[in-house]
């Protein structure tokens, strides 16, 4: 009999890859993707167990396709990752309609579980320290369009920072074997991907923990770009101590790696940096955008600010806003403090309220958006690489793309008004108009302009 599945992904790209694992292991067991939850018999959600909202997210979809499962008993509902991690037996008491917990450590276990339970298994939760680490002979299936994926170079964080439980959901610093990340980025060029996205929680301390002499990140990408033609290589989350010249200077010789550095600062307030237990303060932070704007001056630097960590006061405040308007950043996300038990932090004197913090986001946001939009408007009548998505998600009048320096799925896009082209093209497009977060531009025919640098 052919047994159906529907999967949902929360979270961040690095939940999306656990998914794709899940997702080819079913497949190879005989199980068949299906678009719809009524027409599944496995229902299965990947949960972000991060933070608060989070949570929340997690068990709206949980309560939905319970609400499926209600009309057609006969379903499996299975929830894995990071909120089973956390919450663990606590869960299975609320939710009573789910059929199995996986924790972070058991995705590639799946198919035995899914097995144990058709044969009335009795365990509900499977929780275990993390210590699996996913490598390239797993049958993993990507589910992002076919001419982009992503790809997970270390698992785990040895960082200890003060708001953050990812090092208790994930566990420590593991980091894959250069030759293997070699194996998995040529099948990924000879599948036809067209911009491969590294994502690590800190993609710079890949190879810290594989003992002195091991490759760390420049020397990982020399490799990656000698094993495969992939036109970009985009980098995800970069610790701000780590971010050195010597990898700057590689990707200035290395176009291929798009200048586009994504490197969460958390705040600029010395007293609020060292209470999130961050190793760097204002100075640090400054010395590290000039070094950036001298040997790679095109980069966009997209970043994160939290605010209402506890004790954060006006002033602390005033400094990030008086930051970004100096410094002017690609892209600026901004988060309120989400208090999570586990985290040192917990216990802090001097919680904001959710007002306050709700407040702080949106004066930051607003700023930046006026920040963005002056970006967005000196780049009108420039010439960008743009890699083509497809038909927008807006109107199926227009193809959607982006450029080197948006980032799939937290960025924004270019909105292509003229000319032909096909999903997983690289293009010329001029800049036409611009947007706070989106741009609009035309295909540039050969011979019609000047390149973009």
């Amino acid at each position: 009999m052919m047994r159906t599945f529907f999967t949902v992904s929360l979270g961040c790209p690095k939940n999306l890859v656990d998914t794709e694992l899940m997702l080819g292991l079913l497949v190879e067991a005989g199980y068949v993707p299906c678009e719809e939850a009524e027409e599944a018999d496995l229902l299965l959600v990947n949960t972000c167990g991060f933070i608060q909202s989070a949570v929340e997210e997690g068990i709206e979809e949980i309560l939905t396709l319970a609400g499926v499962k209600e009309r057609f008993p006969e379903k499996k509902l299975v929830v894995v990752g990071c909120m089973v991690q956390r919450y663990g037996a606590d869960l299975a008491s609320e939710l009573p309609e789910v059929d199995l917990f996986i924790g972070t450590e058991g995705t590639q276990d799946i198919v035995r579980r899914l097995q144990e339970l058709g044969q009335g298994g009795k365990a509900r939760v499977h929780l275990a320290p993390p210590t699996f680490l996913l490598d390239s002979t797993w049958p993993r299936r990507l589910s992002s369009p076919a001419h982009r994926a992503y790809m997970k170079v270390t698992e785990g964080c040895s960082n200890r920072c003060a708001y953050c439980l990812i090092p208790s959901l994930r566990g420590d610093l593991r980091s894959r074997n250069l030759a293997d990340l070699v194996q998995e980025v040529g099948m990924l060029g000879e599948n036809g991907v067209r911009e491969l996205t590294f994502v690590a929680q800190d993609l710079t301390a890949y190879g810290h923990d594989l003992g002195p002499g091991a490759p760390h990140l420049v020397e990982l990408l020399s490799a990656l770009l000698e094993a495969s033609a992939i036109p970009w290589f985009r980098l995800l989350y970069l610790y701000p101590t780590r971010v050195n010249a010597k990898l700057l200077e590689f990707m200035a010789a290395n176009p291929r790696i798009v200048p586009y550095l994504d490197i969460p600062l958390q705040h600029v307030s010395d007293s609020v940096l060292k209470g999130m237990n961050r190793p760097y303060g204002r100075k640090q932070i400054e010395a590290l955008l000039a070094r950036i704007r001298s040997i790679l001056p095109q980069a966009a630097i997209r970043t994160t600010f939290m605010v209402g960590f506890p004790g954060e006061k006006e002033d602390d405040v005033r400094q990030l806003a008086e930051f970004m308007q100096t410094e002017k950043l690609a892209h600026v996300g901004i988060f309120g403090y989400s208090n999570e038990e586990g985290c040192a932090a917990y216990k802090l004197p001097g919680q904001c309220t959710e007002e306050e913090k709700s407040e702080r986001r949106q004066r930051l946001m607003e700023l930046q958006g006026e920040i963005s939009l002056a970006r967005n408007q000196a780049m009108v009548g420039r010439v960008e690489k743009v890699l083509v998505e497809g038909w927008s998600r807006e109107t199926d009048l227009l193809l959607e793309g982006r450029t080197r320096f948006q980032a799939p799925e937290i960025d924004g896009c270019v909105y292509i008004t003229e000319g032909i082209c096909g999903p997983g093209d690289i293009v010329d497009v001029r800049i036409t108009e611009a947007h706070p977060y989106d741009l609009v531009g035309e295909i540039v025919k050969p011979g019609q302009g000047e390149n973009a640098d």
